[in-house]
């Protein structure tokens, strides 16, 4: 790898958490298609000290190269670029071209609205023309303009890349950023890093930790892998970055895994079960699929749908919250409710089946649950959800889950559930 890299994302609504922040990850993950090692990403408020100290730490962790995202709007407490200059001890500067182009991207937008405050639009306009002096500009993409800011001569400081903070605007000014001389410079004899992910389900986190124990003792070199491991949505997620010339190790730690769980492990390219499920409705000849939720509220239905191309095989999907909806719309017979419960085995298959026969599809699924944090019993206590899955050629899978955690966790999990039993379905029915 060729030197080492840092992530400063500024604003306070991504410090207090009311906006999740996006750019850091995704400019991690450029980073490594570049060959560039991923240090640290520091999330700090619009204030001036604290994103100069952010910077500073990065340099002296040894970052060779800096990424910021946020703070170059036209408003007070956009002072990003302000305190990269003062960081690279370089002086700010009106750049006229620079200005002249934001005042046409301005003129553009405030073109429907005549009432607006041109003295402020004006200086605006010239705070985002302000920049460090020497710094490579990249043309904004909204009225923002992005920085590469290289160390004076004779300073170790690491380069600054200054990005704004609306990923819409962030993604596309990347290509521009790493072409620039100052970032190709200091990133020269940068190598590949590959990364490859594993995804298990069905197993505890804890089995992973005892598989690593035992792959090394089992003579693979695991240290020389950087190896993470992550349970999200219910799954278990193993992510390992490695050299081009360590596939081999890769590849001897992949099949310990596969050889210890062929069942849990269920992909080593890491596709997501909602690919695969869609995957398998697309083979030949194709399926259709459609659901009818309760607990999960229509929840199962997002997920199938977040996949673009979902229209070729997702019929629809029934929120079929109260008892009197599953029967009307779902068609389950209101004497099975009243002797098993509406949280039970029998009424998931029903409303399998009811959906599978309500919106003409070849595979129906059912949930029902108790997502909390009231409704349950010593009986039926809360997290306990059935899912059912059904062919219209016969064939069905039931899963009965005690999920722990709070409603969200509860209803998340039950939806990851529902992938893999219907997936686990066309598998076993010889898709």
């Amino acid at each position: 790898m060729s030197g080492r890299a840092g992530i400063v994302v500024t604003g306070t609504e991504v410090l207090t958490g009311r906006v999740v922040d996006r750019n850091g990850p995704w400019c991690s993950e450029r980073l490594r298609e570049l060959g560039i090692d991923h240090e640290s990403t520091v999330v700090v408020g619009d204030r001036p000290a604290d994103i100069l100290a952010a910077l500073r730490w990065l340099a002296a962790e040894g970052c060779s190269i800096l990424i910021t995202s946020g703070g170059l709007g036209p408003t007070e407490d956009d002072l990003t670029a302000t305190v990269v200059g003062e960081f690279q001890g370089r002086p700010m500067v009106v750049d006229e071209p620079l200005h002249a182009s934001i005042k046409a991207i301005l003129a553009r937008l405030t073109a429907r609205w005549p009432n607006v405050d041109q003295k402020s639009i004006a200086a605006g306009n010239l705070k985002q023309a302000t920049i460090p002096e020497g710094a490579t500009i990249l043309e904004p993409i909204g009225t923002a303009p992005g920085l590469v800011v290289p160390p004076l001569d004779g300073s170790d400081n690491p380069t600054v890349v200054v990005l704004p903070g609306p990923p819409s605007e962030l993604i596309p000014m990347w290509a521009a950023a790493v072409e620039t001389e100052a970032f190709v410079s200091v990133t020269a004899g940068r190598r590949t890093i590959e990364q490859s992910m594993l995804r298990l389900f069905g197993i505890p986190e804890s089995e992973i930790a005892a598989t690593l124990r035992s792959a090394r003792d089992s003579g693979i070199d695991i240290d020389a892998l950087e190896i993470t491991t992550c349970l999200r949505r219910g799954e278990i997620e193993v992510v390992t970055r490695f050299a081009p010339d360590q596939q081999v190790l890769y590849d001897s730690f992949a099949q310990f895994v596969a050889d210890e769980y062929p069942e849990a492990l269920f992909s080593i390219d890491g596709t997501t079960v909602d690919y695969q499920l869609a995957e398998l409705l697309k083979a030949s000849p194709p399926l259709t699929i459609a659901l009818a939720e309760s607990c999960t509220g229509g929840l199962v239905a997002a997920r199938l749908t977040e996949l673009p191309g979902a229209s070729a095989y997702f019929r629809g999907g029934l929120v079929v919250y109260s008892n009197e909806a599953k029967s009307r719309l779902a068609g389950v017979p209101e004497e099975l409710i009243a002797e098993h419960g509406a949280v039970s085995e029998e009424v998931a298959v029903a409303l399998a089946a009811g959906a599978r026969k309500a919106l003409n599809a070849d595979l129906g699924v059912g949930v029902t649950g108790i997502a909390g944090p009231d409704g349950g019993t010593e009986e039926k206590p809360v997290g306990l959800v059935w899912c059912a899955a059904s062919l219209s050629s016969g064939e069905h899978a039931v899963r009965k889950l005690q999920l722990p955690g709070s409603r969200q966790v509860i209803r998340d999990r039950t939806t990851t559930v529902v992938m893999h039993l219907a997936a686990g379905l066309l598998r076993s029915s010889g898709r």
